[in-house]
């Protein structure tokens, strides 16, 4: 899991992509706090074969990269 709550665009996606490039888990949890983060993740977990769901929970957002 990612918690990448309190970082603003780019950081949420460059934590990502490390974890991706790193590990290229088959599933992946990542926490944000910002709408904007939650498309950018989206578009680059979709851009590398994942499929990505997300929920809203409070102010925060949980979005799931699964292949």
């Amino acid at each position: 899991m990612i918690d990448a709550r309190g970082f603003t665009c780019p950081m949420p996606v460059a934590m990502v992509q490390k974890e991706v490039k790193k590990n290229a888990p088959a599933e992946l949890v990542v926490l944000v706090d910002d709408r904007c983060a939650v498309e950018n993740v989206t578009r680059f977990g979709t851009s590398m074969g994942y499929q990505v769901s997300v929920e809203q929970e409070g102010e925060d957002f949980r979005l799931t990269l699964k292949k």
